[in-house]
């Protein structure tokens, strides 16, 4: 879930709030790390779909770079473009790179996809992970794409089909129904805020001129108790998913669910720490296409 972080889980619109905007830096890393199989076998789906090996990459809303770093560890004779809207996650991005030894591999570019293309050259491979739906104008960014690819070169897409879940197993049922009403509001306002989220990509890739060459749907579970930066991961989204619907649902609905998050615990867990009845649950949804 590297790309995408105009609202990132919860789907609030993206603000200048900086201690909002570390948190979702911090969820868009955290996720990696909770699903720590889902990006090399992502990148193995997309190696062996692919017609020829991808020598420049575009990540489209690359974020803090979870995908950026996962592309250059699966095809390390390539360059990767990472784009994106904020200067933050950018400096976060190039910092990690720098870290893992990839400086010289990357390039980035900060640049509002829906005002136009930025300079990226032809490219091989453009990975857009949870980003297209973000998009004012998905059909003109995708053109873009396909203008921008060389003759072999392909678009990875991946979305989710909707926000983790995480108390759907909880002891307490209150809990489970807390997060279920948390969830039917956000996906009211994220009708209104981004309706192109839950497109048929794979029909809209087709109308758009591409040929769609693979489709996979990843089902990606982890039970509790979890991890510590897994269970920082389900603390940081819930907390994001209820501020993002407070002003929609009433104390008593959001009672259940602030009491397991206000709970005793380590630093940054809430009462989710060591808990054997949180399972994060997430489906990712992938498509690879070409000319």
């Amino acid at each position: 879930m590297d790309g995408g972080h105009h609202g990132g889980p919860g789907g609030a619109p993206h603000t200048h709030d900086t201690q909002a905007d570390g948190a979702l830096a911090d969820i868009l890393d955290l996720d990696g790390r909770t699903f720590p199989d889902f990006l090399p076998g992502v990148t193995d789906w997309i190696a062996a779909g692919t017609p020829a090996v991808p020598r420049r990459i575009v990540d489209l809303g690359a974020g803090t770079g979870t995908g950026t770093m996962a592309l250059l560890h699966r095809f390390p004779e390539a360059t990767v473009v990472a784009v994106d809207s904020s200067a933050e996650m950018l400096d976060r991005l190039r910092a990690g790179a720098a870290r893992a030894g990839y400086a010289d591999r990357v390039e980035t570019r900060e640049a509002d996809l829906d005002q136009g293309w930025p300079d990226t050259g032809p490219v091989d491979l453009v990975w857009a992970s949870s980003s297209l739906h973000h998009m004012a104008d998905p059909d003109r960014v995708l053109a873009d794409v396909l203008r921008t690819l060389t003759p072999d070169g392909v678009l990875a897409a991946v979305e989710m089909d909707d926000m983790p879940w995480f108390l759907q197993d909880a002891a307490d049922p209150a809990l489970a129904e807390s997060e279920r009403r948390c969830r039917a509001e956000l996906t009211r306002r994220r009708q209104e805020d981004l309706p192109h989220l839950g497109d048929d990509w794979g029909s809209r890739l087709r109308a758009d001129g591409f040929a769609v060459l693979r489709e996979h749907t990843w089902e990606l579970a982890v039970r509790g108790p979890l991890s510590a930066e897994a269970t920082r991961y389900a603390e940081l989204t819930l907390r994001r998913i209820r501020a993002a619907v407070a002003d929609r649902l009433t104390a008593a609905e959001l009672a259940p669910l602030d009491r397991l998050l206000d709970g005793d615990g380590p630093a940054g867990s809430g009462g989710l720490a060591g808990r054997d009845d949180v399972v994060v649950r997430s489906r990712r949804l992938g498509w690879l296409a070409g000319r």
